[in-house]
């Protein structure tokens, strides 16, 4: 078991710019975890949705499916000896939820049904790390980091995926997950929050929702 948390298997969500990423490889670092990154920057379709999102939403959530099954199927059953904590920063569900937001309804009835047919394939993680910023923040954070493709992603579309979120979140009881209300936290430049963030990930959680905010 591994001595800094309680968790083998922990896996970090938000919405776009929330920080997923960023969170997930400081932590692989400071705990010398095996880490899961997505691999989205390959995926030749996303600069395609950004400009035109009815014509590539199908293939690129198809696209998406595939790659986020085989990397995680890949990577968590050839378990790094010497790690005994992995860390992610993505749910395989997250291919779900960002499908119910961008398909038509008889695209999303397809997708649900592939979905379903892999899903009970993977194991689920010990614990979900859910990173709630305000829209504005999210704008913030996506406009900072330069990736040309996002930068006209309107506010409602990450409104709709905050919602969609939460909407998923509520309806795990059988999942241990901790929302971190991060409007106010900024763990990149503040040493504190982000320890504040490791001390949380090392206390034993409940199935269900658990919600925390940083002072």
């Amino acid at each position: 078991m591994n001595t800094t948390t309680p968790y083998q298997f922990i896996a970090i969500e938000g919405n776009i710019g929330a920080g997923k990423s960023t969170l997930a490889q400081f932590l692989s670092t400071d705990w010398n975890a095996q880490i899961i990154l997505e691999e989205f920057e390959d995926n030749s379709f996303l600069p395609k949705f950004y400009v035109d999102a009815r014509r590539f939403a199908f293939p690129l959530e198809m696209s998406f499916l595939a790659a986020r099954f085989n990397q995680l199927k890949n990577q968590l059953s050839s378990q790094d000896l010497f790690k005994q904590l992995t860390i992610s920063d993505y749910i395989f569900a997250k291919c779900l939820l960002f499908s119910k937001v961008n398909l038509d309804e008889d695209e999303y009835e397809l997708y649900n049904k592939l979905f379903h047919i892999i899903h009970s394939q993977l194991p689920k993680p010990d614990l979900l790390v859910y990173l709630h910023c305000p829209i504005e923040k999210l704008q913030w954070n996506i406009a900072n980091r330069g990736r040309s493709y996002e930068q006209h992603i309107r506010d409602e579309y990450l409104q709709n995926l905050q919602q969609t979120y939460f909407d998923y979140l509520q309806t795990q009881t059988e999942l241990r997950i901790l929302i971190i209300d991060c409007t106010q936290v900024d763990f990149v430049k503040n040493k504190s929050h982000y320890e504040q963030i490791k001390d949380l990930l090392k206390k034993n959680y409940p199935m269900g929702i658990t919600q925390v905010s940083l002072i």
